[in-house]
Parts: C-alpha cells; sequence; structure tokens
C-alpha cells in the first residue's frame, strides 16, 4: 500500500514538472507576442484554487492528468469543445488576430520546451556523472540461442559474434534489440563470425504475444549478475544477495539471463545449485524453484532477476561536451520513438508496448527509489515522449493545431469553423479513447494471465 502512495506521489511530480514546462512555453511564447493569456491551469475541468495576477488566473483545476494555457480569442475552450467568446472581436491582443506564424510558434512552443527540458537534465546528469559501457560490452557475441526460435531456425549458435546488420557493420547490442523488436515478420540480414570465419543468415522475427514487439530468440553474452531479489522467494531464503555473479546453474556455465531463466523453469520444481561470486568469494547457495508469476505467465522462478552486468566507465563532462553528448542522446531516444510509432502503425508492434498512468507511476516510484540520477534520466524520457506525442497530427494536440495552420497558409484563408469545430470534437473523441484504452492496457497487465 506504501508503494502504491509512494508512486502516485512521484507520478505527480513527474507530470507536474512536465506540464508546467510544457505550458510555460506557449505562455512565454503567447506573451513575447502580446497575446493575452486568461488562464494558466495544472490539470482540467472545475477550478479548484489559485490565484489572479495581472490578466492571469493562475489555477489548479479538478482533473490533475494534463494541463492548459487558454489565450483570448481561442475558438475552443479545452477539453470541452466550446466555442469562446469573443470571436469577432478584432483586439489585436486576441490570438485569432496574431499573424499564422506567430500562431504556429505559439503552438510549437510547448513541444519545443519539452524537448529543452530533455536536453537540458541529461547535459546536468552527464556533468556530474557520465557512464558509457566499455568495449568489450560494445560486441554483439551472442550467449543463448532459444531452442525452436527463429534465430536457431537460421542456424545461429551460442557465441557467434555479429559483425553487420542489415548494411551496419559491426553493431552493438543496442543496435541489434533495436532493429529486433521493430523487425516483426520483416526478415534481418546479418553476419556472423564463427571461429574466425563469416557466414551470412536471414532472421525474420516473430511478433511476441507477451511483450507485444518483435522477437528472434537471442540473447546477448556476458557476465550476469542478480538484480532485484523478491522478499519471501526462495532465492532470498536461500541468501542470495542482489550483486551476486552468477558463474553456473547446476554445474552448466551460464553467459546470458536468458539462459539462467530458462534453466530454472526447466527444473520441474527440483532443488537447484547455483554458483555465484560474491566479492572475490566462490559460494555455492541451493533453492527450491516455486510454481509463481511475477511477470508474464506462471513458471518455476526462485524470485530474482538477472541482469548482464554492465563494465562501466565513469567520468564527468564539460558543459559543452555534456549538451553535444545530450543532443545526439535525445536525437537517437527520439529515433527509437519514431520507430515504434511506425512499428505499431505496420502492425510490426503491438499496442501493448503503451504505457498508461498506472504503468508510468510504478516506474516512476521505481526510478525515485533508485535515486534523484535515476529519476531525472526518466524524466527526461517521459518529457521527449511528450514532446513528440504532442507534435503528432491529431487535433486538440499541439501537432492538430499546427496542422490546420500550415493548410491555411498554404490554402491563403481561414477554414470554416464548422469544419474546425467538428475536427475539434474527432480530435477529442480520439485522445479520450486513447486515455481508456491505456488504462485497461496497464490494468491487464497486471492481471493474471488467462
Amino acid at each position: 500500500m506504501f508503494a502504491w502512495g509512494e508512486d502516485i506521489l512521484w507520478l505527480l511530480v513527474l507530470i507536474g514538472v512536465m506540464i508546467m514546462i510544457h505550458e510555460a512555453g506557449h505562455y512565454w511564447a503567447a506573451r513575447y507576442f502580446n497575446v493575452k493569456v486568461e488562464v494558466f491551469s495544472f490539470g482540467f475541468g472545475p477550478r479548484l484554487f489559485g490565484f489572479r495576477r495581472g490578466e492571469t488566473d493562475y489555477r489548479f483545476s479538478l482533473i490533475l492528468l494534463g494541463g492548459y494555457v487558454k489565450m483570448a480569442g481561442e475558438q475552443f475552450s479545452e477539453m470541452a469543445g466550446e466555442k469562446a467568446g469573443e470571436q469577432g472581436s478584432d483586439d489585436p491582443r486576441h490570438l485569432m488576430n496574431r499573424p499564422r506564424w506567430q500562431r504556429l510558434i505559439i503552438y510549437f512552443a510547448g513541444p519545443f520546451m519539452n524537448f529543452v527540458l530533455a536536453v537540458g537534465l541529461l547535459a546536468g546528469l552527464y556533468m556530474v556523472k557520465y557512464q558509457r559501457a566499455a568495449d568489450i560490452d560494445l560486441q554483439a557475441v551472442i550467449g543463448h540461442v532459444e531452442p525452436g526460435s527463429p534465430a536457431a531456425k537460421a542456424g545461429l549458435q551460442d557465441g557467434d559474434r555479429i559483425v553487420a546488420l542489415d548494411g551496419k557493420a559491426n553493431p552493438n547490442w543496442d543496435d541489434v534489440n533495436l532493429e529486433e523488436v521493430q523487425s516483426a515478420y520483416r526478415p534481418m540480414r546479418l553476419t556472423v563470425e564463427r571461429s574466425g570465419n563469416r557466414r551470412d543468415f536471414t532472421v525474420t522475427p516473430y511478433l511476441s504475444q507477451l511483450s507485444g514487439v518483435g522477437y528472434a530468440g537471442w540473447d546477448e553474452e556476458g557476465q550476469i549478475e542478480l538484480g532485484g531479489i523478491e522478499p519471501g522467494f526462495p532465492a532470498e531464503k536461500a541468501g542470495l544477495k542482489k550483486g551476486d555473479l552468477v558463474l553456473s546453474v547446476n554445474r552448466v556455465p551460464i553467459h546470458s539471463q536468458v539462459k539462467f531463466r530458462e534453466t530454472i523453469a526447466a527444473s520441474g520444481g527440483k532443488p537447484i545449485e547455483i554458483q555465484v561470486d560474491r566479492k572475490g568469494r566462490t559460494e555455492t547457495f541451493t533453492a527450491q524453484p516455486v510454481y509463481a508469476k511475477l511477470d508474464g505467465p506462471a513458471k518455476w522462478m526462485i524470485g530474482v532477476q538477472p541482469q548482464p552486468k554492465l563494465h562501466l566507465v565513469t567520468t564527468r563532462l564539460a558543459l559543452g561536451p555534456a549538451l553535444r553528448e545530450s543532443v545526439q542522446q535525445n536525437a537517437k531516444n527520439a529515433l527509437i520513438i519514431v520507430q515504434f510509432l511506425k512499428g505499431m502503425a505496420e502492425r510490426r508492434m503491438s499496442t501493448k508496448t503503451i504505457a498508461g498512468p498506472i504503468v508510468l507511476g510504478q516506474l516512476s516510484g521505481a526510478a525515485a527509489r533508485e535515486g534523484p540520477a535515476e529519476f531525472f534520466g526518466f524524466m527526461s524520457i517521459v518529457s521527449l515522449n511528450l514532446a513528440i506525442f504532442n507534435l503528432l497530427p491529431i487535433p486538440i494536440l499541439d501537432g492538430g493545431s499546427i496542422l490546420m495552420l500550415l493548410i491555411e497558409i498554404i490554402l491563403q484563408r481561414d477554414m470554416s469553423l464548422n469544419v474546425k469545430e467538428a475536427v475539434f470534437k474527432l480530435g477529442f473523441v480520439f485522445i479520450m479513447v486513447i486515455v481508456a484504452f491505456v488504462i485497461y492496457n496497464d490494468i491487464s497487465k497486471m492481471l493474471p494471465a488467462g
């Protein structure tokens, strides 16, 4: 219960910062072009409390998942589809009486500020602590191939090193994983090095019903350490601890987190022997798996989260290099987001990958418990997602308003008010459907598998 309350608190902090930065962008741009701002609201719906300063009402409203800036002369009020008053006013401070190029900047300013926040947060983190993977972690060496998977059917084997992927030479695992998740039903052409020789293969991932993305059935080679230990599960009772480096399970060497899970799942509930390296000492533990469900279908497990042990090089960056690295990382993340959207549009990715407020709250709480750096890093990713989502050409979003303005610029005339109102209402319904779907999606992830 405490965890849920903590998650909600951190979610409110997260979306509060996102909303304030986003709406501040619209507000500052409107003020710069001398557009009258009537309302700056955190949340939608009825006003709860606030204060008035000058001509603007700064308020908190009932529905906290969002916010808006209402400018004089807007044709529709936020989240209601109602016509604003004074439609025929000649007041030059009304939004609709400003040049279209100024309105474009005002609409774009919100997403732009989210981009700025994403870059600024990462740059600040990099100035305090910048970590990059050592060269040993950049090689795409396959540690395990799942039997019967697309990778196995293609002929790939444990120990193969991927030296080319769809024309890209020496890809790292980030490159391979990104290509895999967006390539359901689409062939991936790769070259691997095996025993000093190079061979070409074609792997066609399928769409995983569990994760909703492409799945090839391989896993990277590397040292595996234990992450989270579930309270009350066999791993904790046996004495295993977070940070233990796994050497073997039932005397089978472990070089892959998937191999670790498969070995335990195949135990049939019989006791397993796990050999680990703990701070330089080799220790052996015995745990008896239980049949349970934590993430995904029920299976034999001991309640641990295996993860690759990364060899990180840690340093600090000066302002210039930190900004440059932040821009590059955000550009890479933006490309990933766009590829996910494209994959869903082409039905090569499932909408299961979309997270709503419940999952976002869980992730916010988990990041906050890891520490300030993790929370600010997560905030940067969410801010980037929000910027891109708001630029989608969907009516009611900034991208929809920008699109209609661009159409009017091309036509050199205003679209009719009836058309705009119909488009706005359609966009409102569409957004409400998305909200309902993501909440349902979040709840379905928490329910036991059928």
